[in-house]
């Protein structure tokens, strides 16, 4: 009998807790069926396109400024425009002054000769003199001016 007592208290036990587990799962059944799972794929449809206009937006907006940055390329130079506006006024000026220096190198050269034909042409009698009087030094002269 003490057995059956023993079996009797554990088969009640049992019984108290099959009971509390078969109201915890009616309490689960009520909260499953008041969840509102869509059956159908047309949620997830719509969640899917929607995302995937979002990204397209993304792409188109991306697309854009690639767009934009090829043409900026497109147009950009090594060498800035005010680096290019120097470098022709620098050369401008440089064959401005090679062109003044020759000219007044010219000039002076062409007063010299001038000033050495007058001379030559006021001191001629004093050089025939001398040469009339020393012969052997008028062919060094004129070689030494044909060097010259």
């Amino acid at each position: 009998m003490k057995k059956l007592d023993e079996i009797m208290e554990l088969m009640t036990d049992e019984m108290a807790d099959f009971k509390t587990a078969i109201l915890k799962l009616e309490l689960l059944s009520k909260q499953l069926s008041t969840l509102s799972i869509p059956i159908s794929t047309a949620a997830l449809d719509n969640n899917l396109n929607a995302f995937l206009e979002k990204q397209e937006e993304e792409n188109r907006l991306k697309d854009e400024v690639l767009k934009e940055i090829e043409k900026k390329l497109k147009h950009a130079r090594i060498i800035p425009n005010y680096l290019l506006i120097l470098i022709c006024s620098l050369g401008i000026i440089s064959l401005s002054l090679l062109g003044y220096f020759g000219y007044s190198l010219h000039e002076r050269q062409n007063e010299k000769f001038e000033l050495y034909q007058i001379l030559m042409e006021t001191s001629n009698e004093k050089y025939q003199e001398y040469f009339s009087k020393n012969p052997e030094v008028e062919g060094d002269f004129k070689l030494w001016l044909e060097e010259k």
